[in-house]
């Protein structure tokens, strides 16, 4: 089996065809209450206009999976002019003549149903399964876009969100850090992983020293301490990039955070004003202020490679020296509701210690979940780098982007591990992203 190809054993038709349908429900619940001037919204650098979002994974996966490997026409000639992210610039996908809601709606059932008798009709191969996932974790990722994009422009939540509190664990201490010895760690997806995505090739062993890393991710009261003990305003706790981000966009808070009084905050969540829940995970911060609470709070932020031993490393070693890895926090098995705050299953962030279950070996709580966790690491390639079958899915962000691990409350159970790698630049205040801190042990 070669890198880009899907175990298929562990991908069975029925779970592929579920998994094709629910992805395609969660886009159109995700838009289903927003009306044309919504679905269209204002011409933002970090947003696009939803119809034609919902336009572009239609036209993503009939062009990488019905018209590469069934050989079908496309559903329309124009579609490629109006949908291909690569050949159409950002900024005028506002301005192109797109399919009109129903027209758009047309076209995603059509790709919808022709999909379910690809799967249905054909015995997919090993390659044919990996770039049918491929499309459906694409459309996953589109759908956490669409709930951040949602946030951005202050709509209302979706229909479908019912925001719960999940309780913390009785008698739970506070957050401290676990001390994790080191030593000789396989970085990055096995060649025997069933689906990687191009960038987490190849494994490789790397040396990790002595370090120590937060038990749980930074709280919005853990963040908020660094709000009034004048963070923004303290020049020493910024590298030169993050002051002068800092400056330019007149930052003196989190994003969407809103002082009351002296002693309370606020947080915008979606369309409205609630009180700053100081247990819930810190989101929406961009990597320039993690390093600044970092550097505020005396530590760091981890490396990618100590993030990944911290979720992933077993006790003891394996006949290589290195440590076996687990697949997820809590073992190997993936599972349909896992022990992690994913699949909008709190819709938000959960209290630091809400998921007992889901605790790595080391006592590293809530690893994946919650909100993407921003790294020290710059997203480069691994040694033995290949782009995959869609060759601009990383390449074009290595050296401008940072690595973030460990998915957020909307990202989907089947699409995240361990070893997932996501990257953003060190600017973007809009993903649902926070950070756990870390220090290197003498």
């Amino acid at each position: 089996m070669n890198r880009f190809e899907a175990n298929v054993e562990a991908f069975p038709a029925e779970s592929l065809a579920a998994w094709a349908t629910d992805a395609r429900d969660r886009v159109l619940a995700l838009v289903d209450d927003l009306d044309d001037e919504q679905v269209m919204g204002p011409q933002l650098v970090t947003t696009n206009p939803l119809i034609w979002e919902i336009g572009h994974v239609t036209w993503f996966q009939e062009n990488f999976v019905l018209r590469r490997f069934a050989g079908e026409a496309p559903y329309r000639p124009e579609v490629d002019s109006l949908y291909d992210s690569i050949a159409i610039p950002h900024e005028v996908r506002w301005d192109l003549p797109l399919f009109s809601r129903e027209d758009t709606l047309a076209y995603l059932e059509n790709v919808r149903g022709r999909i379910q008798d690809l799967i249905r009709n054909r015995k997919l191969n090993g390659e044919e399964t990996y770039l049918l996932l491929f499309s459906i974790y694409h459309e996953d990722m589109h759908a956490e876009a669409f709930t951040y994009t949602r946030q951005t422009l202050g709509y209302a939540p979706p229909n479908f969100m019912q925001r719960s509190s999940v309780p913390g664990k009785p008698g739970t201490p506070p957050n401290d850090e676990v001390e994790i010895r080191g030593g000789r760690f396989v970085l990055g997806a096995r060649a025997d992983a069933p689906y990687a995505f191009d960038n987490e090739h190849v494994a490789h062993p790397v040396v990790v020293a002595p370090f120590a890393i937060d038990r749980d991710a930074v709280s919005q009261g853990d963040f908020l301490r660094f709000v009034d003990a004048g963070g923004y305003e303290n020049r020493e706790c910024w590298s030169e990039a993050g002051w002068n981000w800092r400056k330019s966009e007149n930052a003196t808070q989190p994003h969407y955070w809103r002082r009351e009084d002296d002693r309370h905050w606020s947080r915008r969540w979606f369309d409205a004003w609630s009180p700053l829940d100081p247990a819930a995970a810190m989101t929406n911060v961009n990597w320039f202020e993690a390093n600044a609470y970092c550097a505020w709070a005396r530590r760091r932020l981890p490396t990618e490679a100590e993030w990944e031993m911290a979720a992933s490393a077993e006790p003891g070693n394996a006949a290589d020296g290195m440590p076996p890895k687990r697949a997820y926090p809590w073992g190997n098995d993936r599972h349909d509701r896992a022990p992690a705050n994913l699949d909008w299953r709190n819709c938000g962030g959960a209290a630091a210690d809400a998921y007992p279950a889901g605790e790595s070996a080391v006592g590293c709580r809530q690893m994946l979940g919650d909100s993407w966790e921003w790294t020290s690491t710059d997203f480069q390639p691994f040694a033995g780098f290949e782009p995959g079958p869609y060759r601009e899915y990383s390449a074009p962000l290595f050296g401008a982007t940072k690595v973030l691990r460990g998915g957020c409350w909307a990202t989907r159970s089947r699409l995240i591990n361990n070893t997932h790698r996501n990257y953003y630049g060190p600017d973007r205040r809009d993903v649902w992203a926070g950070f756990r801190t870390c220090r290197t042990l003498t």
